[in-house]
């Protein structure tokens, strides 16, 4: 017995074939090539930093320059940790980023909260003078800054560099948007008759809204707070507490630089950061489809 052909298969071929040659148009492959070409853009520099930091000094003079890994990977390696105690101050590194992120998440998002879903005297005037903050330069603080930390005794600690950096504005300016579009009205109304308070509001509407900022916020705070360079050098003088861009910043002597150990500290240091955005570009991802109201 014979089967009649389906007249749906024939449309779903036809379908496929529609598919394929719209992959192939010009304008797409264009597209596509245009943005691997932009991504090796990107991604060159850090190519180039860790073939630089697998050859001796003198390589980066050369021409055509060394396009491929050297020998001097272990070398130099060696020699960076030989020359600075890279995990003590890896360590503090890690302590004044994550706590820095940790309060700057905490303190932002309740003022962010309070300002954008909230009324109250003076609202206005006081998130005016939190944006006046914001378009000062922070070396105008410098000064007074270190006077402060001097009158409380905290020169040369950690807590030096941490509780000046435990809040933003820009923090409060950019969750503040963020909460005035995703937190909606009704459900903070509902939610208050309820009988739930500020604190129940923020933990259970506002945090799972706001999930994909408060996610950029904390990668943004985090990367910041790892590459600090100023402040620490003015406030740090214990050796012992130095954090990793300053105990890295001593192997540039006067008597002359050694590129290779240059790129590969600057290797050391930036593949944490390569590792926390990976992570935190998982979670920024996921908040958006994850930040909906329940």
């Amino acid at each position: 017995m014979t089967l009649a052909p389906s007249p749906a298969r024939p449309r779903a071929d036809r379908r496929v074939l529609e598919q394929r040659r719209a992959r192939l148009r010009p304008g797409r492959l264009l597209r596509h090539v245009l943005l691997i070409l932009g991504a090796l853009i990107s991604i060159f520099p850090f190519y180039w930093m860790i073939v630089l930091s697998s050859h001796r000094s003198a390589a980066i003079f050369e021409f055509p320059p060394p396009l491929l890994p050297g020998d001097r990977f272990a070398e130099n390696f060696n020699r960076v940790m030989d020359s600075v105690n890279v995990w003590a101050a890896m360590g503090n590194t890690v302590v004044v980023a994550s706590t820095v992120t940790f309060f700057v998440l905490l303190i932002d998002s309740l003022a962010a909260f309070a300002f954008a879903k909230f009324s109250f005297r003076g609202k206005n005037v006081l998130f005016l003078l939190v944006m006046l903050t914001f378009l000062l330069p922070s070396q105008l603080a410098t000064i007074p800054q270190f006077l402060m930390m001097t009158e409380l005794g905290w020169v040369g600690e950690l807590k030096s560099v941490i509780v000046p950096s435990l809040a933003g504005a820009f923090g409060i300016f950019w969750l503040r948007q963020f909460f005035q579009n995703s937190v909606r009205t009704e459900l903070i109304e509902a939610s208050t008759i309820d009988g739930c308070g500020f604190f129940r509001q923020y933990f259970h509407v506002a945090l799972p809204s706001g999930r994909s900022a408060i996610a950029f916020l904390g990668m943004f705070t985090f990367i910041g707070s790892w590459n600090d360079f100023m402040w620490p050098l003015i406030v740090l003088n214990d050796p012992d507490r130095l954090t990793l861009q300053i105990a890295l910043s001593q192997l540039q002597t006067t008597h002359g630089t050694d590129y290779g150990m240059l790129m590969m500290s600057a290797l050391i240091a930036v593949v944490p950061l390569i590792l926390v955005f990976i992570i935190g570009a998982k979670q920024f991802i996921a908040g958006i489809t994850d930040g909906a109201v329940k």
